[in-house]
């Protein structure tokens, strides 16, 4: 009989099926348990898909030839028939098609619609050009940055804006923010601190897709009152927590694994996160609801928005994805956790250099210390004590990209802005209004509406709140809606609109730029969702509303 036994030899796999974006497999899937073999020969080591248990070991018929996966002379060469014909090369450039659509929607707003006289020529060319550039990112006739550089070449090109103007952007706090929350997040990476702490989850709350989903959910909502930036909040925290997590399961970013459990987790995180900001008053909130701060109490703001927040938190989940139940990843998390060993010395300067950080944005109003310095000032310790070092920030192309291409859309946005066009939209609403007799409920719905559906023109949650949180105020107020009421109804929506778009706030773009959903999808799970929250919180809020004296 043999001595020896070796691991029984895998066919190649079929290739792999598109996955969608909200279907993944099973927790299950962590790489717990390695495969072991104690024989000396070689034999192939091909990406397999993971398995909760060792394969079992069985003999090998001696004429059975082994491939390894270098090029070797002395190894047996595959067989020219069973070689799969090399896939053709993509495409060089952007895709016509889509490139010509893209371009007409532009051109057509340019020379086709009749500009109107209250919006100067400048204007509505820098309109026209930042339309034709939010459709090229909905149609990807190039990569998104790409296709956000060309449309900042053409406002330059064009004289529409000076060069200045249109890269004042790149000095914006918060991008900067979001570049920097991606160096943390490949510190959490490298160091293990991050599959650490995402195995703990599964240990604790991993007995189903939804159990995850709801810790990182709830854990941000008793974040939230601490930590008031969702940016910091997105990248600094949850980010790093939910790479590591799909990355344990095998879930990849740009990859068809990242189906698998990374593009539900983030998109998720990334609806939810909004939803929680607006049951807290943060620094946008508060801006907003200045006006109204001797009649709007801190107790007032959370009584309103708790019970339509509550819905929306447990509604959001079942919207997004079919939950799978994992009983076995638990046990497994257990087993490697065992595996993981005692913390190491770069795991504890993560620790203490992300405490540093949170700890500074919690009381960085107090101290004087922006969000973005104290990012800085984390990252640079982590650079001291070669955590990370410069070769790890260059390598990390999503914070690049993301600098790119959001810092193009936040400068068009507040260039819209400062040229009128956003309170000539405004004006024309209030217009509609006066040109009609709505009861002050009809004109609430239309008023709530057109300012939440005009942040499809914003990359800054701020900025459409002071370019338009007053007027829009004002307009409810003369169509005769309670002044409380409106207040409060502008200031939850200012943070539900943070997830419409992938640019649409700073922690949109840091869940965007991981890599892990598409960009058809943003716009289109946006939308469904944002048609979810109206109807939560019109149904919910109305009753709760009613119910609280609100009006």
């Amino acid at each position: 009989m043999e001595s020896s036994a070796l691991p029984r030899p895998v066919a190649s796999p079929l290739p792999a099926r598109p996955i969608a974006l909200l279907r993944h497999r099973h927790l299950s899937a962590f790489r717990l348990l390695p495969l072991h073999s104690s024989s000396p020969i070689s034999y192939p080591r091909r990406a397999l898909s993971p398995l909760p248990l060792p394969l079992a070991p069985c003999r090998v018929k001696p004429s059975l030839q082994l491939v390894r996966a270098s090029s070797s002379p002395s190894i047996a060469a595959p067989n020219p028939e069973s070689t799969p014909a090399p896939s053709p090369q993509p495409a060089q450039g952007a895709k016509p098609v889509l490139l010509a659509i893209s371009l007409a929607v532009g051109l057509a707003v340019r020379f086709l619609v009749p500009r109107p006289v209250e919006v100067t020529p400048q204007a509505w060319q820098l309109l026209a050009i930042f339309l034709s550039t939010i459709a090229g990112l909905v149609l990807s006739p190039l990569p998104v940055g790409a296709w956000a550089f060309i449309g900042l070449t053409a406002s330059v090109i064009t004289k529409t804006l000076t060069f200045s103007a249109a890269f004042g952007a790149f000095t914006n706090e918060v991008i900067w923010l979001i570049v920097i929350s991606f160096f943390f997040a490949r510190g959490f990476v490298k160091t293990g601190l991050g599959d650490r702490i995402a195995t703990y989850f599964v240990k604790w709350l991993g007995k189903s897709t939804l159990g995850l989903s709801y810790g990182l959910t709830v854990s941000e909502a008793f974040i939230a009152p601490a930590m008031p930036s969702t940016t910091a909040r997105a990248g600094g925290v949850f980010l790093p927590i939910i790479k590591s997590l799909s990355l344990s399961s095998g879930s990849k970013p740009g990859d068809r694994s990242a189906g698998k459990l990374g593009s539900y987790l983030v998109m998720s995180q990334f609806q939810d996160g909004n939803t929680s900001a607006a049951n807290v008053p943060k620094k946008v909130s508060t801006d907003a609801i200045s006006l109204f701060i001797f009649t709007i109490t801190l107790n007032r703001y959370l009584s309103v928005s708790s019970l339509p927040v509550a819905h929306v938190l447990i509604d959001e989940q079942y919207d997004i994805l079919l939950v799978k139940d994992t009983p076995d990843a638990p046990a497994l998390a257990t087993k490697k956790l065992e595996q993981m060993g005692p913390i190491t010395t770069n795991e504890w300067v993560m620790v203490g250099t992300m405490v540093l950080a949170v700890s500074l944005w919690v009381f960085g109003d107090a101290l004087g210390i922006p969000s973005v310095v104290a990012a800085m000032l984390g990252l640079s310790i982590l650079l001291l004590l070669g955590v990370l070092n410069w070769d790890d920030c260059l390598s990390e192309k999503s914070a690049w990209d993301t600098l790119a291409w959001f810092a193009v859309l936040v400068g068009m946005a507040s260039q819209l802005t400062n040229l009128g066009i956003v309170t000539w939209m405004s004006n024309c609403v209030a217009k509609f209004l006066q040109s009609f007799s709505f009861s002050w409920p009809a004109a609430l719905s239309v008023l709530q509406a057109s300012y939440f559906l005009i942040h499809y023109l914003f990359a800054s949650q701020t900025g459409h709140v002071g370019a338009l949180y007053s007027a829009f105020l004002a307009m409810h107020l003369a169509a005769g809606v309670p002044g409380a009421l409106a207040a409060l109804a502008l200031a939850y929506n200012t943070n539900l609109f943070g997830s419409l778009t992938h640019y649409s706030s700073g922690q949109a773009a840091v869940y965007y730029g991981a890599g892990y959903i598409e960009l058809p999808d943003v716009f289109r799970l946006g939308f469904i969702v944002a048609v979810v929250n109206a109807l939560i919180w019109g149904v919910v809020g109305t009753f709760w509303w009613k119910f609280l004296g609100l009006y």
